[in-house]
């Protein structure tokens, strides 16, 4: 007879777990390590049971509240990430297992990139937007063993699939398209949005291919190729802006939300009337690094870009 255990069982560490764990800590520590830490256990203990009884004594109007499991960058037993100190991963984003990011990349709220069974590698200055999935191969129907490449000032587009392929320095891959195990987008390559890119397929330095499946379309132009570059970026100062605005205390959000809230009363009329001159707050101005090319933020109210 097989027996099988109800959903809810499985995420709840059994008794026989519990000692298991407590003995292989026990190994790991010494005589005071483990004083330590009966204590903390007897804490979180008494924290756990009062929370109960609080709960108990709300009766019908108490609202349970969950720990959430989320981990922006989180290990898969001994394979854990690499994350370069100028890196922006949005909240809401997963970096799982082996995977290497370099300096200046941005992973966009939303995406996964879970290396498990193989490896991922992100090199500088790319972008994978919103919702983008990346993974990686080990095994598919050809037999190879296949990590995900992606090389310096790559743009990824929202919601994109990219598993267990190479994409080259400089290539753009569009909005929704999906590289499946063993594709080489080339240097300077472009992947029209919404395709479907087969198994084992390269596409050539220098071309845009689109469809399903995917299809030579026609060459880049010198245009096409500057926005790939002009792109690249424009993410990277677009997640500077990003990371600073995550780290903000609460305190500084909400002198800023009213100072917003201020400016976007202002009567330009009234004031010329009475000859008052009002400046914006520095930290209410759009860097000027967000704008394309680089230009000087309009002296209007910062609410227009909020």
């Amino acid at each position: 007879k097989k027996t099988f255990l109800a959903p809810e069982r499985l995420h709840k560490p059994s008794h026989f777990t519990e000692s298991c764990n407590r003995r292989i800590t026990n190994k790991k520590m010494g005589t005071l390590g483990r004083a330590i830490y009966t204590v903390g256990n007897w804490i979180r203990g008494t924290g756990q049971a009062l929370d109960r009884v609080g709960s108990l004594l709300q009766g019908s109007h108490r609202i349970e509240e969950h720990l959430s499991r989320h981990r922006t960058l989180m290990n898969v037993f001994d394979k854990s990430p690499l994350v370069d100190k100028d890196v922006f991963v949005a909240p809401g984003a997963s970096v799982i297992g082996d995977v290497q990011i370099g300096k200046g990349s941005s992973i966009w709220y939303g995406c996964v990139l879970r290396g498990d069974v193989n490896n991922i590698s992100v090199g500088s200055g790319t972008n994978i937007q919103d919702n983008t999935l990346v993974h990686v191969a080990k095994t598919n129907i050809s037999g190879k063993v296949l990590p995900t490449l992606i090389g310096d000032n790559v743009t990824v587009g929202h919601s994109a699939v990219i598993h267990g392929c190479t994409v080259e320095d400089d290539a753009f891959v569009g909005m929704g398209a999906t590289l499946l195990d063993g594709v080489v987008v080339e240097k300077h390559a472009m992947v029209a949005a919404g395709s479907l890119v087969k198994q084992n397929t390269r596409i050539p330095s220098g071309e845009v291919w689109g469809g399903n499946p995917a299809k030579f379309m026609r060459k880049l132009t010198d245009e096409e190729v500057e926005y790939i570059s002009q792109s690249a970026k424009n993410y990277i100062n677009l997640a500077q802006i990003h990371a600073s605005e995550n780290s903000k205390s609460f305190d500084q959000i909400e002198v800023e939300r009213a100072l917003r809230k201020k400016y976007a009363r202002k009567d330009e009329d009234y004031d010329s009337m009475l000859g008052i001159t009002r400046e914006i707050p520095a930290e209410l101005i759009l860097p000027d690094n967000v704008l394309p090319g680089g230009k000087p933020a309009p002296k209007v109210p910062t609410t227009q870009y909020f």
